[in-house]
């Protein structure tokens, strides 16, 4: 399987008509794509440990798609949906991550090493 891991920090001055229509894009490329397998979108919490300060940035917000491969992930980053959700995305951004990552249950953890 494939994660498509996203990070956000959104802009201090993002208006509420581009939060509602990132919030549609992300609806609708995420209900369209046929080839998303699960999404989960994730806001930060902190519960008082020293890793938290040790972060050079806050990303407020996560999003995590998963994929059976990288041939799914493709066909969701070059999908029309998706390209008008990165767009909204990066206008809405301060700051974001954005990372692919091949993963594995825990039994299979040898594979990647």
């Amino acid at each position: 399987m494939v994660a498509h891991v996203v990070l956000l920090r959104a802009r201090s001055t993002l208006g509420e008509a581009e939060r509602e229509a990132l919030l549609d894009a992300m609806r609708i490329a995420f209900t369209s794509i046929a080839e998303i397998r699960r999404v989960r979108i994730g806001r930060r919490i902190l519960v008082g440990r020293p890793y938290e300060t040790q972060m050079a940035e806050h990303f407020e917000y996560s999003a995590i798609l998963e994929f059976d491969s990288e041939a799914d992930l493709r066909v969701y980053l070059d999908h029309p949906q998706h390209q008008d959700l990165g767009r909204r995305f990066f206008e809405a951004a301060a700051a974001a991550l954005v990372y692919d990552f091949t993963i594995v249950e825990p039994g299979g953890v040898r594979d990647l090493l």
